[in-house]
């Protein structure tokens, strides 16, 4: 856990100094996932972990525990103040490499009800690593995912971890979301965020981010100088500050 824990401070400090908006902390090293509930010591530990970068750095915190626990990321959060959690599959149903995963729509937000818990929901929708059962269109899943499953945001992906989403696709699910935001939720990198922010509220990055574009990495602290930089002059074209600001606006339209 030492280790652990050293190695998520240094990397929320590296994040936070490089002008990061928010943090999401996830169980990403627990592969193979399992595709129901984590074991306790998962729970305790991350709940450890979110609550020691919550007194290091100032910025929203989330948290995804992989691979659908979504009650589990949201009693985390709720307890110890964090401000959203990922949900990898709200509604529908997908066959992924942990077998088949149905949505938990119907219980997580009844959970939320229980807890009494502000915490945001912003779900991914045909999410990656994954293939929907059926063959739903993109623009009606993202409609039920806010809709019928009422989250707070959706996150579009491409087919797998560092595999961008099209253009295409994020016009489509920003025209039907309205005013919930819109995440990039892989393959964002400082050379491509440009063009993907055209149709976007934010982006989810980590590949990019890592020591030599490598997952398995720690944070590069001028990877991310360079990536928050190449986002804030996507998003404005007057000032930094603006751009901050509009960096800023999809977890500011959560739960709004």
């Amino acid at each position: 856990m030492k280790t652990v824990i050293d190695r998520a401070e240094r990397e929320a400090a590296a994040l936070a100094a490089g002008g990061v908006d928010g943090m999401i902390v996830e169980n990403f090293f627990d592969a193979p996932f399992t595709n129901g509930q984590v074991d306790p010591v998962v729970v305790s530990a991350m709940t450890v972990i979110v609550e020691r970068l919550m007194g290091l750095v100032t910025v929203p915190i989330g948290v995804n525990v992989l691979r659908n626990d979504a009650r589990s990321s949201l009693a985390i959060a709720s307890c110890v103040g964090a401000k959203f959690i990922r949900v990898n599959v709200l509604t529908g149903v997908m066959a992924t490499d942990q077998g088949i995963i149905e949505g938990c729509a119907h219980d997580l937000m009844r959970y939320r009800r229980e807890l009494g818990s502000d915490v945001g929901i912003l779900a991914d929708v045909l999410v990656k690593h994954a293939q929907p059962i059926g063959r739903p269109s993109l623009s009606l899943t993202v409609r039920e995912t806010l809709e019928r499953g009422l989250a707070d945001g959706v996150i579009l992906s491409g087919a797998a971890t560092g595999t961008p989403p099209s253009l295409e696709d994020l016009e489509m699910a920003q025209a039907v979301a309205g005013s919930k935001p819109v995440l990039i939720g892989s393959g964002a990198t400082w050379e491509n965020i440009p063009h993907l922010m055209k149709a976007a509220d934010g982006a989810i990055v980590s590949s990019s981010l890592k020591r030599h574009g490598n997952i398995n990495e720690p944070i590069d602290p001028i990877r991310v100088s360079q990536f928050v930089e190449a986002a804030q002059r996507a998003t404005s074209t007057e000032t930094n500050e603006t751009a901050a600001m509009v960096n800023s606006r999809a977890l500011d339209k959560v739960r709004s």
